[in-house]
């Protein structure tokens, strides 16, 4: 073939891709047929490699080979094209050249080509050594070239494919992918190919049934009796489901993008005819079919690995054993021993999950019972919930040590929703708060994990506070109870903490909780975000805040419970939200707390004496000699000792005890000490919009500002300490220390002009989403203070926009809370000034913010 010819080729090919796949789109507008699709694709992209390998004149000893979805026959819109090259074992440049070509004008006439170069030999090789290309190759399918080639290799693969091995990788394969997605495929932007419930879980069992030879198709297991007919019936619904969403997220997308994305979720919904409803968004209905969609394939998948894996594994009768008079053992696996045991003993509904509790040994439920525990679900009635039997099996559940797997797997079948109502109801319920990245349910189911956790010796190393309150925790089965019922109420309107206290009082009278542990169960409900809220957003070092979470908590118990509770929650929400710095400061209030409560009614370490005296058993230890801190001191308020711990303030003083008058600004940054981060201290000359310069600064570096400590001394200089995360991790936070040390100074001795703010780019999360921001001002206790509180959708640049509004008004700030709920912000300012004392000043602050947040 001439360089023209070629030229020529690929030009016509490319228009006639273009063309032929332009037609198939509008075949499928029109009729929907998404198989239709999928093969026509599939046959186009069939006919144009012929042709190409035809006009390319390969080499004999060469085969085309289709693999992976492709091979499988389903060529979905954007989907790349896995091709394998199938040679013999010799090689020779030509042929090298030519394959070289092959690939290069694929890639030329438009198909995104994933291919590798291998012979029959190394395929075996290969397959033996990963269960992933075996995978692929098990779905070869010839295209064209060396028919004899191809038929050798697919022979060979089948002499050592062993299907009970290759059935066991799979499984496990299965649970490091669910593992990836959190065991969960309610994530709120899911994976519709990959996540648990999506494509993969059906190419799984397909997978398993070909190496097994049970058949390529749904009615092949349903022929040999590996599904009902109804299961048949219902896979080929969730398939054809799943295969839409697939096919119209590519369209939009225009490229292959497998996660159902808040971009594209009202798009979908539009584009799969699905309307919104008075309450709901249309994007909300189709993302709770999914989510239905997605239980139920979760459900099927396990259905049908269970009946493959008894064929695969045939057991001799008298492996079963009897557990009791209703439950026996097959093959590791629950199994009930009567087919109508759940009719005829209604009680075994709830009971064989807490046989699954008391056996951690058994790996679930066999495939009949799981089948008739769905079947006979709805017995679950208002009478079946007021029996004083059910209730008692069902407090049970929750004081086992093996909790999690059963409430999950009561949950997916359908028991938790069915025995209570409320939790039935925010099943698959999305949340639009820009932080949780879960629906309720499982967001719940997260929190009572955490919480389980706490009590498990494997995880003492990560939660040690955590794991040592929950090991002295009298009854901790009552945090769990706790949990289920702190976010059931979501989606009522209203406030739905204290919607959840009237579910959790209701819950726990029916049940015959005592008197005490109901109080304690629904101020749990009640108070699971105040712990949160005067951590993050309250001066911790000012005594009556404690003082007044002192009167909240009551007592230790109480402290106790709401700390372990509120740590479980932040951490079941998303990985964004919690961090270091908020282990921090909640660790911090616990503690003070705690003391408030044994008596100390002046906090250890608030009065400055004491802590002076604590700081200067530091400095002794660092080889400072005694008064050395003196002169230094005397610049310093009790404000000062209040508002910062023992280590800090020994930091700064050793930093500065001979240069508390520098002319030229000091500035000092170290990793944070107490995790993760870095703490940087600037000290100068006071100068107007000072906070601004330094916020502009460190949001120009990338960094967030989780916590501000602003300080101005007696004789003018301004003393502030900040904790920064890098939530992109650009650079090592040890690297940046001497670059901060040095620019840092030379922009408070230059004072250049403060740069405009700039429109960072909002997340997609937030573009979809729009957050009302909120500010208030209000003043403290006192009265001489004003605390500005502000909540609104992070962008970058946020915090540095606020800081200029606030200096532009000679707003004195005197400390800063930075809390960040993944895309959500609330900051909390403690500021004064003369200016404040008008009312019409503190309008138009507020104005300016609440216009600076939404623009």
């Amino acid at each position: 073939m001439t360089v023209q010819n070629g030229a020529n080729q690929v030009q016509e090919l490319r228009g006639r891709l273009r063309q032929e796949q332009d037609r198939l789109r509008e075949r499928y507008e029109q009729d929907g047929n998404a198989l239709a699709l999928l093969k026509g694709r599939t046959r186009l992209v069939d006919s144009v490699l012929d042709e190409l390998w035809q006009s390319l004149e390969m080499p004999l000893e060469c085969t085309l080979v289709a693999v992976g979805g492709y091979g499988r026959g389903e060529l979905y819109p954007c989907s790349d094209v896995d091709l394998l090259l199938l040679v013999t074992e010799d090689t020779s440049p030509a042929r090298e050249s030519r394959l070289e070509l092959l690939v290069s004008m694929l890639w030329d006439i438009g198909l995104e080509v994933g291919h590798s170069v291998r012979s029959p030999s190394q395929c075996v090789e290969e397959a033996y050594n990963d269960i992933t290309v075996q995978t692929t190759l098990l779905e070869g399918r010839y295209l064209t070239g060396n028919r004899k080639l191809f038929e050798t290799m697919a022979s060979q693969l089948v002499q050592t494919c062993r299907a009970e091995e290759f059935f066991k990788a799979k499984l496990l394969e299965q649970a490091e992918r669910y593992a990836k997605y959190n065991d969960t495929p309610y994530s709120l932007e899911p994976n519709c190919k990959e996540s648990p419930g999506g494509l993969r879980d059906l190419h799984v069992i397909f997978w398993v049934a070909r190496a097994a030879a049970l058949g390529p198709h749904w009615r092949d297991l349903c022929k040999n009796g590996v599904v009902t007919p109804e299961e048949t019936r219902q896979l080929i619904r969730a398939e054809q489901f799943l295969r839409q969403l697939r096919i119209r997220l590519h369209f939009l997308a225009r490229r292959g993008e497998e996660r159902i994305l808040f971009d594209h979720q009202e798009s979908l919904a539009a584009a799969l005819g699905i309307k919104a409803t008075s309450t709901k968004r249309a994007s909300e209905v189709l993302m709770q079919r999914y989510y239905r969609n997605a239980k139920l394939v979760t459900q099927l998948n396990t259905l049908v690995l269970q009946n493959i894996e008894a064929q695969l594994f045939p057991q001799e009768q008298d492996s079963a054993f009897v557990l009791d008079e209703d439950f026996q053992v097959d093959r590791g696996l629950l199994d009930m021993r009567d087919n109508d045991l759940f009719a005829q003993k209604p009680t075994a509904l709830l009971r064989c999950f807490l046989v699954l509790e008391q056996h951690p040994e058994l790996k679930g439920m066999t495939t009949r019972t799981l089948r008739a525990l769905w079947m006979e679900r709805k017995r679950i009635d208002a009478a079946y919930r007021r029996d004083p039997a059910h209730r008692a099996l069902f407090l049970e559940l929750f004081q086992q040590k093996h909790l999690i797997h059963e409430l999950r797997r009561m949950n997916q079948y359908d028991i938790l929703g069915q025995y209570l109502p409320a939790f039935g109801h925010i099943v698959g319920q999305m949340q639009h708060d820009l932080f949780h990245i879960y629906t309720v349910d499982q967001h719940i189911l997260q929190v009572v994990r955490n919480l389980r956790r706490f009590a498990m010796p494997d995880f003492a190393h990560e939660y040690p506070l955590c794991s040592r309150l929950m090991a002295d925790f009298d009854r901790h089965w009552l945090l769990y109870v706790a949990a289920l019922f702190h976010d059931i109420a979501k989606g009522r309107g209203g406030d739905h903490s204290r919607k959840g206290m009237v579910d959790a009082r209701r819950f726990c009278q029916d049940h015959g909780i005592d008197a005490d542990d109901i109080e304690l169960v629904v101020f749990l409900v009640g108070n699971h975000l105040t712990m949160s809220a005067v951590a993050q957003k309250q001066d911790l070092s000012d005594p009556d805040v404690v003082t007044n979470f002192t009167t909240i908590v009551k007592t230790e118990r109480r402290l106790a419970a709401l700390y372990l509770l509120t740590v479980a929650d932040i951490r079941g929400t998303s990985p964004k939200v919690w961090n270091v710095w908020k282990g921090k400061l909640l660790e911090d209030l616990f503690r003070m707390t705690l003391q408030h409560l044994r008596g100390n009614a002046v906090l250890p370490l608030a009065g400055s004496a004491a802590r002076q005296d604590e700081v200067r058993q530091i400095l002794r230890y660092h080889g400072l000699r005694p008064d050395i801190e003196a002169p230094f001191w005397r610049h310093l308020d009790g404000v000062y000792f209040l508002r910062h711990d023992a280590e800090e303030i020994a930091w700064h003083t050793r930093t500065l005890y001979y240069r508390a008058e520098s002319p030229d600004p000091v500035v000092r940054a170290r990793l944070n000490p107490f995790g993760e981060g870095l703490q940087v201290m600037a000290y100068c000359q006071d100068q107007p919009e000072l906070f601004a310069r330094l916020c502009g600064y460190f949001s120009r570096l990338g960094y967030s500002i989780v916590d501000a400590k602003i300080h101005t001394t007696r004789h003018g200089y301004a003393l502030d300490s900040f904790v920064l995360l890098d939530a992109k991790e650009h650079l090592p936070y040890r690297d940046m220390v001497a670059l901060i040390e040095h620019d840092l100074v030379e922009q408070l001795k230059t004072c250049p002009p403060l740069a405009p703010p700039t429109r960072g780019r909002l997340s997609r999360q937030v573009r979809h989403f729009p957050f009302e921001p909120k500010v208030e001002v209000r003043a403290d206790e006192r009265g001489n203070r004003f605390i500005i509180s502000i909540t609104a959708a992070d962008r970058p640049g946020l915090l540095y926009g606020i800081a200029r509004i606030l200096g532009r008004h000679g707003v004195n700030l005197e400390t800063a809370k930075i809390a960040t709920l993944g895309e959500l912000v609330e900051d909390t300012f403690l500021v004064s000034g003369p200016e404040l004392g008008h009312t019409s000043t503190l309008v138009r602050i507020e104005q300016e913010l609440l216009e600076a947040l939404q623009t």
